[in-house]
């Protein structure tokens, strides 16, 4: 296969992943590559993700290194057969590079969680309230640079009602649905949108009120998604310079539970519905 000019997330994430399962194997790259035949150097363009690899020589590989996970070997190799490509790629080079990692990540995965402190998930914002908050960028956005990224994020929801809806449970702070993106009406409509996104089936959202106990140190902002097997699970974590991938195994099993935590301290579905609603109301 040729070298690629554009290399994903996802691409990356199988690469790495080859990676592991040789170094666990206890093999060098030029072992590897001799037990394929091929040069060594196809050995690291492939685990670079420069190169592409098919299905059929992950199960190869994956039976030189020993690795008796079907459901793993099953998943890397589906990895590897997909195209790279998704309706995202549309935005290549109009929006930043970290929104179509983000979009590529949620497109894939079986199921999302996410926890949010002083924002509103993006998946489920109001176009007036997007457009808010990508105006309150600094330095301040082009018209038309503002355009796409809204455009972009509304994009993104549509999987939430699409073919295959993905399982999505959030939890948000009460703080972040009393912070103001722009007026009163924006953020009424905000709250409102809320409720009716809640009611989907496969959405579950709950709320963090600021009298929960014992909450203190767990504000972390953070999307975990689960992959189809665990060891594919990713986190993306909010920064003050964007996003970023947190794949491994030990740091995947803090944030699970610091989910944890934050889904104990938040309010019941029900309960949760009825604080946004007298917050709504109170608008």
């Amino acid at each position: 296969m040729p070298a690629r000019s554009i290399i994903t997330a996802r691409q990356e994430r199988l690469g790495a992943e080859l990676r592991k399962l040789r170094e666990r194997a206890g093999l060098t790259g030029r072992e590897a590559a001799r037990a394929m035949g091929f040069a060594e150097t196809r050995i690291s363009a492939v685990e670079s993700a420069r190169a592409g690899v098919s299905a059929e020589r992950v199960r190869y590989l994956a039976g030189q290194y020993a690795c008796d996970d079907d459901a793993f070997v099953d998943a890397l190799a589906a990895m590897a057969a997909e195209s790279g490509r998704g309706w995202w790629d549309e935005y290549r080079g109009l929006v930043p590079a970290g929104y179509l990692e983000l979009a590529e990540l949620e497109d894939h995965a079986v199921h999302l969680r996410t926890f949010q402190s002083v924002s509103v998930p993006g998946l489920l914002q109001t176009e007036a309230q997007v457009r808010a908050l990508f105006g309150t960028a600094v330095p301040k956005l082009p018209d038309e640079e503002l355009d796409l990224r809204v455009q972009f994020r509304l994009r993104r929801q549509e999987f939430l009602t699409g073919e295959r809806p993905t399982r999505y449970d959030v939890v948000i702070h009460e703080a972040a649905l009393r912070i103001r993106a722009a007026d009163g009406k924006v953020a009424r409509e905000q709250l409102l949108h809320l409720l009716d996104r809640s009611e989907l089936p496969q959405v579950t959202l709950r709320v963090v009120p600021f009298d929960a106990d014992g909450f203190a140190g767990l504000c972390y902002p953070m999307l975990y998604a689960d992959g189809p097997v665990p060891q594919l699970d990713t986190v993306l974590m909010d920064t003050p310079h964007g996003g970023a991938f947190v794949d491994a195994e030990a740091q995947l099993s803090r944030y699970r539970g610091l989910l944890d935590k934050v889904e104990r301290a938040a309010l019941g579905v029900v309960e949760s519905r009825e604080l946004i609603h007298r917050l709504a109301h109170d608008m």
